[in-house]
Formats: structure tokens, sequence, C-alpha cells
């Protein structure tokens, strides 16, 4: 069979670029692919979905991996297999983003087994292609008949010298004082997450408005494609859940009193959690009674189904109607505080935070830039200095299961977190810093508990930091025109609840958000008062931590190793270094100390890292030997090499250099010998050069007449001590 002419359409971003969606050339046996191209840029998505659902299938198994290809860039990968492996944390993060815009809008009942697929296959290094990563899975859905709802799209929005670009480049994004992601319908915004420079809630709205804008002509591209592909677009028929009204009724009946009678009540989350056990169980001894085994077998599911709607119904109708939460808190209040710092003696800083029953134990290691993470993706290699890991062991939650590394949630949540306190990180710091949270315990909210524990490990172990940073995770509950904003939820709220918002900041403005919207119907200005709303609870939350420390201590721990950046020419780098590395070797292994150097425009940049001063300044000693270059006026410490009638040659700082015998002493001196003899330790000053043979012009005297005068040089310090 011949090649088909491919379907296409596009459309252009704000600043003028094309963006091409191109279907029917590659992929035709998945139920929609497509190739979305921006200049030399090429994402292709493709989305399959099972024709039936397992059998008693009770979840919907949605899938979604974008991967960046190598080849995209010219590129061989590094590993050891030199070929794609597992997804990197990016690309991860990338899934992530597309997953949570998308899963909301496929219909309740439909759990065949999906997968979307989106791979970077071609790359330009100024194009961020997770712009648009989101766009390709979302056209892959439109153009197929895998049943979908809305068709939605994300785009990029920065806020650059003081204007908001729309996808921007990875050049501009340097300069960005606001970053974010944004994920939406036609109608509403249902994905948000960013990061900012301490940045205004109103900033943060107008920037989620002005992505809005874009991604609508996103998606009448897509609607325009869908069109134009026909048949093949139309959707598979959904089989409704069936329902059961006299099952329904049953159900109802036993648990609606007894569920709003405990939501009425204030209770933890184990007490509450045992009380839903006995009143679900209860309700299952009941009807098994009432029914013979065959018929139990058939419909338990169904009951099940009913008890999980009806405990959601009530708990919300509570919450809405009521005013009252499970814990017993107002709308607006935040669980009980405590916090704690330095209850690690080993870590170079560590805390305790507590929020109700949510507690993370938070470590701080500061190391060396031999500590570094290499990230090593296709389009963008680096060496990342700033390393936060999440860790959610099952004993967090009072579960047993196995350990086995971390999944997709503690990446997310860890580069949430990482990126709320990067943003107050002080610039040119000379540490690798890393930052480790281990939840010892969960109700909810635990990646802003990481937040708040990692803002005091910062402050403890004396990192100096601009100001601290705490997190506040809100929910929303919405029916009709009654609305609630949840400061603060707990677990069950958060799965209970219409929209899952995380805001994390300083007492100046915001430095990361995530939000989750699962409803339709979002006006901006409830978004607006949830995050004028979730202000208070974070600037309540840092007052409490600022009680404990406010701000960091004036050193940085004593555990950390020792550090000194040292400037050399750049002629220099190559002696210290040392053919194959020898000499830098020799230097780290005599003295104990970690080197590392880099190279500006002008200068070689050596930074030593050593665990006690002593260390420090034994490699420093070798480094200034080799790189010394000597400065008229400086003093220096020398050892008499040679003795001759008219002077003396000394040896200092790696070089030599002839003292005259004028130079030696105020005093007239008739023999050298009777003065000075070889090994002797001899203080000098510089004091000039040799106009025609250029050689360095030393001096005793000029110490001897400099004390005499009660020069300011009597208690300087030799360039060496």
């Amino acid at each position: 069979m011949g090649q088909q002419k491919p379907i296409t359409v596009s459309f252009n971003l704000p600043d003028g670029r094309e963006v091409i969606i191109e279907t029917g050339k590659l992929a035709t046996q998945a139920d929609g692919s497509v190739v979305v191209r921006i200049g030399k840029t090429m994402l292709f998505a493709s989305a399959v979905s099972a024709k039936e659902a397992k059998p008693g299938q009770s979840f919907f198994p949605l899938s979604v991996d974008y991967q960046e290809k190598f080849a995209a860039a010219g590129r061989i990968p590094g590993n050891f297999f030199r070929r794609e492996a597992r997804l990197s944390e990016d690309e991860i993060l990338t899934s992530r983003l597309v997953d949570r815009a998308i899963r909301p809008y496929f219909p309740e009942g439909y759990l065949n087994e999906t997968q979307i697929i989106i791979n970077l296959i071609s790359g330009d290094p100024e194009t961020m292609p997770n712009a648009f990563a989101a766009l390709a899975a979302s056209a892959a859905l439109a153009v197929s008949d895998i049943p979908i709802t809305e068709i939605i799209s994300e785009v990029q929005v920065a806020k650059v010298n003081g204007q908001w670009i729309i996808n921007p480049t990875r050049s501009q994004l340097k300069d960005a004082t606001i970053d974010l992601i944004v994920g939406a319908t036609m109608d509403n915004p249902c994905m948000v997450e960013g990061e900012a420079n301490e940045c205004t809630e109103e900033d943060l709205v107008e920037g989620i408005k002005i992505a809005h804008e874009a991604i609508k002509v996103q998606i009448e591209a897509q609607k325009e494609l869908a069109r134009k592909v026909g048949d093949k677009a139309i959707k598979r028929p959904v089989d409704p859940i069936p329902e059961d009204p006299q099952i329904k009724a049953f159900v109802e009946a036993e648990v609606a009193g007894p569920i709003r009678q405990l939501a009425l009540t204030p209770t933890g989350k184990k007490e509450r959690y045992q009380r839903l056990d006995e009143i679900k169980q209860a309700l299952v001894e009941k009807f098994e009674a009432q029914h013979d085994e065959e018929f139990v077998e058939e419909h338990l599911p169904m009951v099940e189904y009913y008890y999980d709607k009806t405990k959601k119904a009530v708990i919300r109708d509570v919450i809405l109607n009521h005013r009252t939460r499970l814990d017993g808190r107002a709308m607006d209040e935040v669980r009980p505080i405590w916090c704690e710092i330095d209850y690690l003696p080993s870590a170079h800083g560590s805390a305790i935070f507590n929020r109700g029953e949510t507690q993370a134990l938070v470590s701080l290691t500061l190391g060396t830039k031999r500590d570094e993470q290499m990230i090593d993706n296709a389009l963008d290699f680096h060496m990342r200095d700033f390393i936060l890991h999440y860790n959610f062991p099952p004993y967090s939650v009072g579960e047993v299961r196995p350990m086995r590394g971390p999944g997709r949630r503690e990446i997310g949540h860890a580069n949430l977190a990482g990126r709320s306190l990067r943003k107050v990180m002080p610039e040119n710091f000379p540490y690798t810093t890393r930052i480790v949270s281990d939840i010892m315990e969960s109700n909810g909210s635990s990646s802003m508990a990481t937040v708040c524990g990692g803002s005091l490990a910062l402050l403890a172990g004396g990192v100096p930091v601009k100001a601290p940073v705490s997190g506040i995770a809100m929910g929303l509950i919405a029916e009709g025109d009654k609305t609630v904003v949840l400061t603060d939820i707990l677990g069950d709220e958060d799965h209970l609840g219409d929209m899952d918002f995380k805001v994390t900041g300083t007492a100046n403005g915001i430095t990361a958000c995530q939000m989750d919207i699962k409803i339709e119907g979002l006006s901006y200005e409830l978004l607006a008062e949830a995050l004028q709303q979730a202000k208070k609870g974070r600037l309540h939350i840092l007052n409490e931590m600022n009680k404990v420390i406010d701000k960091p201590r004036p050193e940085i721990s004593p555990l950390a190793p020792r550090v000194l950046e040292m400037r050399i020419d750049k002629s220099f780098i190559g002696p210290v270094i040392g053919p194959g590395g020898k000499v830098i070797q020799e230097i780290q292994a005599e003295s104990g100390a970690t080197i590392s150097i880099e190279e500006d425009d002008t200068h070689g940049i050596v930074t030593i890292y050593a665990p006690d001063e002593a260390s420090l300044q034994a490699a420093k000693a070798r480094i200034d030997k080799i790189a010394f270059v000597p400065q008229i006026g400086e003093v220096y410490d020398s050892v008499v090499a040679t003795v001759m009638p008219y002077g003396v040659f000394v040896d200092f700082m790696g070089t030599s250099g002839l003292v005259h015998i004028s130079e030696i002493s105020n005093k007239r001196i008739d023999r050298i010998e009777d003065v000075l003899k070889v090994g002797d330790k001899l203080r000098i000053k510089i004091i000039g050069r040799d106009e025609r043979t250029g050689k360095l012009r030393l001096s005793r005297k000029a110490l001897l007449e400099d004390n005499n005068n009660g020069n300011r040089n009597k208690n300087k310090p030799s360039r060496n001590n």
C-alpha cells in the first residue's frame, strides 16, 4: 500500500513561531498518533487503549511516558549500554505534568488500560520540548477513538524583564522571575506547576490567565485536526456504570448516618480509619446475612462502590454545609506545629517539622564540587549543585510494602520542594548542597513539611539563604454555588476535594506552586481568594518556624568541609593540575583536601575543600608555591640557600632571589658569614624590580626600618601564614 498523505494543521505562537501538528504518517497502527513540530524540534506522541477492560478491573490504568531520544540532539547516550534506559528524573517530571492534566478527562467508568508515549525525536537546544509534550499527547487522543471528555493543552509561561512570554527559549528562561507550566481545557485551567522569585499572588493569577489564552489557540488547532481526520476520531462508546437503586438505597440507609456522625465528631486519622472500617464491615456483614452466597459474590463490588460514593458525598456535605472538618478545625486553621533543629548530631544541619499527623525528618549535607549531580539529558548536559531527595517509607502511613526506591510521586514531591528552596539559596555558594527528607508520619501535605523542614535544616547548618521558606497545601470543595476553601488539608480532604494546590514562599512572596484542579467552572476570583487564604496560612507556619530559628547561623556547620576559593593566573592551571593530574593528586593525598579547578575569562578559580584548617592551609601553601606571582610591597618568609660575599640568595614561595648585602641590615656588615648562614630563616620584603634585568629586589632592611618607625605592617602576617 502506498504512502498516504499526512493530515496537518498549524498555528503560530505569540512570538510568530509556527507549530505544526501532523497525523497519518508515523505509527498508523496506534489508536492515535501525531508529530508536533516547532522549527527543528519534533515530538512524536502515540495513544493506545485496550478494547476491553480486564475482568475485575476497579481503577483506570493510565500510563504516560515521556522520553527524549539522544539521536534527537545528535548524541549517543553516556551510560554503559549506550542506549536510552529508564526514564530520567526530568523525563518523569514531564510525564507527570501530562498525566495530571489529562487523567481527569477520561469518562467515569472507562477502565480500559491506556498508554500514552511521547518521544522527542528531533531537538533544538533553544526549544523547551516539555512545554509541548501535553499538546502532543492530547492531539494523539483527539485523533483517536479513545474516549476523552475534553481536549486540553499546556504551555510554559515566563516573566522575563517584566514581560510575559509564552513557551520561552532556554536562553530566555535564564532571566525569568516567574516560570510556570499551565494546563487547561478551553474553559478552565486544570494544572499549574512552577517557580518564582518571591512573586505575588496577583502575579501568579495573571500568568495563569495569559497562559490560558494561548492554550485556547492550541485546543482549536486540535479540534480542527480531529475534524480533518473524520470518522477515525469518533470516540468509542463507554458503557455507563450499572446502577442498582435497591443496593444504593440499602447502602445509604446503613452507612450515611454513622458516617455523618463520624464526620461531625473530631477524630484523629487512626481512630477515623478504624471507625470507617467498622462501618464498612457492618454493612458487608448485613448484606451477606440478607442474601445467598451467589448473589453476594455477584453484587458485593456494587455494595463497595456505593459505600465509597456515599462516604465521599456525606463528608463533603458536612464540610460544605455544616462547616465542620474531620479533625474539628476551622476552614482556615492550620494544624498544631512543633519544630526542632540539631536532632541529628553528625549531620551538617537537621530538623524535625511536625504539623498535625504529618512529620518530616530532614538532613542537610554540604559537599564538594565532586559531589555535584550529573544531569545528562538529550538537549541539556549540566552539573547540579543543589539536590533534594524525598522518601516516603511505608511505616509513615502504618503500611507494609516492599521498598523499591523512589516512585514518580516521590520524584515529583522532591522536585516541588527542591525548587521552593533553591530560589533562596545564595549565589556562588561553594558547596554542593543535599537535603534529604524522610517522611516519618503522613496525613497530608508531606511535601510541604519537606519544604519547612528543609528550610529549618538550611538555617541550622549556617547556609546563608536569602530568607526562610514555608509551604502549605490547600483544598477546595464546591457544589453548585457553595464553595469552601480548606487550609492545610488532610489526606482524606485531598481525596474527596475538588482542588489540591500547594504554595510555598517566604514572607515576601511565592517561590513555587503546584495545583491540580478537578472541577469545571473554577473562577479566577475564587482562585485568587484561595491563594490569599494560602498566604495567610503560609505566613502562620513561617511564624511558628521562626520561633525555633529565624535566620541562618553566622557560620557554616563546623562539621562541614572548610572552603577556600583562590584565583590564579590561567597560565598556572596546567602546572597545578600536572601531567595526567599528577600534581593535584599529590596535593590532595598529602593535605587530605579536595581541590576543584574552573576558569572564567581571566583567571583560574581554585576551590579547596578540607576537613580542617590545617588541611586547608597545607593545600593552599602548595598551590601558592606553584602559582606564585611576586607582588611589590608584599612580605614573605624565606630560607637562606646560598651565601655570597655580596649578599645571600634566598628561597621563598617556590622561587628565589638575591638580598644584597646593603639590604640585609640597617647597620654596616663587613662579612655576611658573621650574620647569616645557609638554612637561616629570613623575613623579606619585595621592594621593586631591577629595570635592566627585571629581577626582584629583596630587602630585609626595609622591614627593620618599618619596625623602627612603628609601621602598620608590624603585625602583618606573611602571605603563606
